[in-house]
């Protein structure tokens, strides 16, 4: 028998999955288990673990792989010496907080007594793959000019309503799908990539009885001669921001006419705000959280504010929670606004998960649009339960547990938009089952009637009393004690309960 501490040693610092196993014999010989004898720890399980399964029997661990394809498969290699080898192994599980379905490619070898096993997870890649396409409406094309042949990935086919059982639309077909009136563009983007640069526009396309607008990023493959052999192309259905930015400025337009009156203009306020950011009427679930979210308008004026949220579980299993304010109000600060959060959303379906880090690309946007604001960011893991956040001149979330609120403590944050280039440092706050957490505006505890110090002890007071007697109605009583319009500002809460 080798050395077990040496292998254990050398597969615990292998970056891939490795897994040694010694077999457990029987009464009559027979092998009856395997034992974990050494195995990565850098690449883990379905379940996060690593060397702690060290010393473990398969059997206690796996119990579903017993008399499984997967189990006759190391029997037979550590019966016969012949390597063995699984394409497509599938793993199941159906505890909650797991993947309920893994696929991993698995090879084994019989080595030093026992079995050497390297399995790789084939599932994750492409799952992030297909979620970040979903998330962002993106496809890629992928074209060779020598064989004609056109490959697509599959957010393709939802941004062209094509079956994918009928692969990529043709040529021809796409061209005629295009608008007369945009033809030029495409010939523009010819000339630009037969020059060398990348392609970078936006042209519309007829799918059905709808028009589209594709926003596509094309670049060239060329050989060592220098001719073009492959076009790539990264393809954005960009229709709702087309239309966003077109209803926008089609309000902007009408809330400038002076005959409007004030019920016209309070509607158009509202349907704009509705259509940056909608807010759910009821609490919404999260992974490992509750939400409720509420938007108030300044009872001064009618118009609408800086205010902005986002919250979202990601592909990832993390949940990412924001808030802000851009300086001023009306159209312009909307605008702002609207800039933030889908800039926000494009960099975390991208993978960027770090709180500072966001905020620092947030920061450059301020500024190259001449804006300031405020803002917080947390990404909450709820395997773990942990919320690494950080704050840009933002108020500090609110904790209340067990009838007691506490202001977590607040790492240092500069104004969006006052420098372009600065630091946003993450503070880590550990949530328990129960907690009640309450990211808002200074809207919800700016009062001149009775000063900031007072409304916010009013809320504090609202949420250590909530927290100590909790219920399924917690978020929406929550939501009816702090919905007071402030007469100055707009108001936007987010509310979660830790389940």
């Amino acid at each position: 028998m080798a050395d077990e501490a040496v292998v254990r040693e050398l597969l615990a610092a292998i970056p891939v999955g490795c897994t040694w196993l010694v077999p457990v014999h029987g009464p009559d010989d027979t092998i009856v288990d395997f034992r974990i004898a050494a195995t990565s720890d850098r690449i883990r399980d379905v379940f996060g673990r690593g060397t702690q399964r060290i010393d473990s029997l398969l059997g206690e661990l796996y119990p579903q792989l017993i008399g499984g394809p997967l189990w006759n498969l190391y029997v037979e290699v550590m019966t016969t010496g012949t390597p063995g080898r699984m394409d497509e192994f599938r793993f199941e599980e159906s505890r909650s907080g797991v993947i309920a379905e893994s696929r991993f490619e698995i090879s084994v070898y019989r080595v030093l007594g026992g079995l050497l096993i390297w399995w790789q997870r084939v599932d994750e890649y492409q799952r992030r793959l297909e979620h970040t396409e979903a998330l962002g409406s993106l496809g890629w094309s992928e074209y060779d000019l020598t064989t004609g042949r056109t490959d697509w990935s599959p957010g393709m086919y939802p941004i062209f309503e094509r079956d994918p059982a009928d692969g990529p639309l043709p040529r021809t077909d796409q061209a005629r799908a295009m608008l007369p009136e945009d033809r030029g563009i495409a010939e523009a983007a010819w000339q630009t990539l037969d020059s060398g640069a990348t392609s970078d526009v936006t042209v519309r396309f007829r799918t059905g009885d709808r028009v589209k607008h594709l926003r596509i990023l094309s670049d060239v493959a060329r050989d060592a001669s220098g001719t073009p052999v492959k076009i790539y192309a990264v393809v954005q259905d960009v229709t709702a921001r087309v239309d966003s930015r077109t209803e926008i400025e089609s309000l902007s337009d009408r809330l400038r006419t002076r005959e409007m009156t004030a019920l016209a203009e309070h509607r158009l306020a509202g349907q704009l705000q509705t259509m940056i950011q909608p807010v759910p009427l009821a609490p919404f679930a999260l992974a490992g959280l509750e939400a409720m979210v509420s938007y108030l308008p300044a009872e001064s004026a009618i118009r609408v504010g800086g205010d902005w949220y986002h919250a979202q579980t990601l592909p990832d299993g993390l949940v990412a929670l924001a808030i802000g304010d851009v300086a001023g109000h009306g159209l312009e600060a909307a605008s702002g606004m609207a800039h933030l959060r889908f800039a926000l959303v494009a960099w975390l379906s991208i993978g960027i998960r770090n709180p500072g880090e966001l905020l620092r690309h947030m920061n450059r946007l301020c500024a190259q649009l001449e804006i300031t604001g405020t803002a917080l960011i947390a990404i909450y893991d709820p395997r773990t339960r942990d919320l690494p956040w950080a704050r840009a001149g933002h108020l500090s979330p609110l904790l209340a547990r067990d009838g007691h609120t506490t202001e977590l403590e607040r790492p240092p944050g500069l104004l969006l938009g006052a420098e372009p280039e600065i630091d946003f440092p993450t503070a880590t706050t550990r949530l328990c089952p129960g907690d009640l957490l309450l990211l808002y505006t200074d809207g919800l505890v700016e009062r001149r009637d009775d000063g900031t110090d007072g409304r916010t002890a009013q809320v504090r007071d609202h949420l250590a009393t909530i927290s100590a007697a909790p219920d399924a109605e917690l978020l929406p009583r929550l939501h009816r004690l702090l919905h007071a319009p402030s007469p100055d500002d707009d108001t936007c809460t987010l509310a979660l309960r830790v389940i």
